[in-house]
């Protein structure tokens, strides 16, 4: 298993004092911050890609029907423009 040493002195007395107040160990209070961090980042990943897919899906509803992404009217056989 791999190994973490943290050799910042602020933070090393950051940890103690939140082992303190969790009455836990500074590797149980280190664990706890770093679930609770990693597990609010990937809500608000997840409400941000949400968000997107909600726009998404409002924009889609905006294009005409019929529409289509075929633009080979633009351009030759060759993929150059006309």
């Amino acid at each position: 298993m791999g190994q973490l040493n943290i050799k910042n002195a602020a933070l090393i007395a950051e940890a103690k004092e939140l082992a303190a107040l969790l009455r836990t160990t500074a590797t149980g209070a280190v664990r706890a911050a770093v679930q609770e961090k990693l597990a609010a980042t990937k809500e608000a990943r997840a409400r941000k890609v949400a968000a997107i897919m909600e726009i998404g899906e409002r924009a889609s509803k905006l294009v005409p029907p019929g529409t289509t992404s075929d633009h080979s009217d633009l351009y030759d056989e060759h993929g150059l423009p006309r």
